[in-house]
């Protein structure tokens, strides 16, 4: 056996299991000593199933590309904008700031510049978990796998050869089947019905509601969060900026019992005024401490480095390369030097829900869709975007290294998520056993009362 899965083969289980927990040390010390009991629920959680250990340990995996040769990678291809955590579980619908329904990659907390097989490696390799976990046949594994990499491959070089990529978008009039009910259960999603669930009307205006999840600020962190948020504003492009009525602050409270992703990381909601008096029209946003991008572990380029003012600003950038139309309240702030991207709780936010598809007949049409979009995420940011990072055409760049041999892009990638699937199924296996040995110090479980 070759390549990065090969490489793991040769540590033994040993070293395998030390470099697990040295990996997922390094990521996040600093994070497991400020909040212990978090990260335990992290870990917990992804002791679960494998899939749930693949979700929450984007370290490890960039870990192992590290030295990885890429036939695909050269100077362009291998520093392109990338989502970072690509997984089966990171789609979704939303209102983009055109007000239409699409559905598209919607986490952006580990976007950085890598190489552009590395989000499809990423992508095959959970997909072939999440279909082992539903007891279906490496045949078929196979057969979604290539449905999925052959979507993408196409479209890159649709985008390549018929420019405008940013027009391109899997909506209501695009979609059929399961992609398509999830936008129209999006589409009867309402404002009101998201600020009734967290907000309550007292004294003719709306506040945040106190219960699980939610931490009252005392006097002193509640101006601190207030300044915060007025240093936002200054970040909202020109372009896709309100009235100033819309930005009037009416509540802020603290945030806990985020997943697996933002385990540790503190956060807080904002409730504004919307774009008139009416309270129906009040919103609710997120102002979240930004994390360290799992693939700069690994792509060590001062240029980037320096082209990001903190990981709050690097995760609104790399929204808005990513996304051709973006959210309007999407920007970024700072508390004591340290990094927050803010960005709208939004109602029409509906999760791709993999639980109801059983069949492989079921998965292949959605796995075709998300290789769609992944080639049009991968491709509108380039030139054509705001950013300035990326100074080429990315669909020209990668259809050129792809080129004509498309069998052999499948091929090899399909390899390697079947392997690498199954050596996530040994290293879940390593972590349980490391984690309930109390082999990962910080978060070691606290003896029972």
């Amino acid at each position: 056996m070759t390549g990065v899965v090969g490489r793991i083969h040769e540590l033994g289980t040993e070293q395998r299991q030390a470099q697990i927990v040295d990996v997922l040390v390094e990521a996040f010390d600093d994070l497991m000593r400020a909040d212990a009991d978090a990260f335990r629920r992290k870990f917990r959680k992804m002791a679960a199933a494998p899939f749930a250990f693949y979700r929450g340990a984007a370290c490890l995996f960039y870990a192992d590309m590290a030295g990885e040769h890429d036939p695909w990678a050269n100077e362009q291809t291998s520093r392109v904008w990338i989502q970072g955590d690509l997984h089966a579980e990171n789609f979704g619908s939303y209102m983009d700031s055109s007000g239409t329904l699409v559905f598209d990659v919607n986490d952006f907390d580990e976007a950085y510049l890598g190489c552009f097989t590395w989000d499809l490696k990423r992508l095959v390799a959970s997909v072939a978990l999440l279909a082992w976990s539903k007891a279906i046949s490496d045949k078929d594994i196979v057969t979604l796998l290539g449905t999925y990499l052959r979507a993408y491959v196409r479209q890159v070089h649709d985008y390549a050869e018929r420019p405008g990529d940013e027009l391109v978008r899997l909506h209501l009039d695009s979609t059929e089947g399961v992609l398509h009910d999830a936008l129209l259960r999006a589409r009867l999603k309402t404002r009101i019905d998201l600020l009734d669930e967290v907000t309550t009307v007292e004294d003719y205006d709306r506040r945040f509601r106190h219960g699980p999840g939610v931490r009252v600020l005392d006097a002193a962190e509640h101006e601190i969060a207030r300044r915060a948020f007025e240093s936002y504003l200054d970040t909202i492009p020109k372009g896709k900026r309100f009235g100033s009525i819309t930005y009037r602050v009416k509540d802020i409270v603290g945030r806990t019992g985020f997943g697996i992703g933002s385990a540790g990381l503190p956060a807080y909601n904002v409730l504004v005024e919307g774009r008139t008096q009416a309270l129906e029209n009040d919103v609710v946003l997120s102002m979240k401490q930004g994390n360290v991008a799992a693939p700069s572990r690994i792509v060590d380029e001062q240029r980037i480095r320096d082209y990001f003012v903190h990981e709050g600003h690097r995760t609104a950038v790399s929204q808005r390369a990513l996304q051709a139309h973006a959210d309007p309240w999407l920007g970024h702030t700072d508390i004591g030097g340290i990094g927050f991207v803010v960005a709208e709780l939004s109602p029409y936010t509906n999760d791709l829900d993999w639980s109801e598809l059983t069949e492989p007949a079921e998965m292949q049409p959605v796995l075709a869709y998300l290789g769609r979009a992944t080639a049009k995420m991968h491709c509108v940011s380039d030139s054509d975007s705001e950013q300035t990072l990326v100074g080429f055409q990315s669909e020209a760049a990668i259809a050129g290294v792809i080129g004509d041999d498309e069998d052999e892009f499948v091929r090899v990638l399909t390899e390697f998520g079947m392997a690498y699937a199954d050596q996530t199924r040994e290293d879940h296996r390593l972590f349980v056993d490391a984690f309930r040995g109390g082999r990962i110090p910080a978060v070691r479980p606290a003896d029972p009362v």
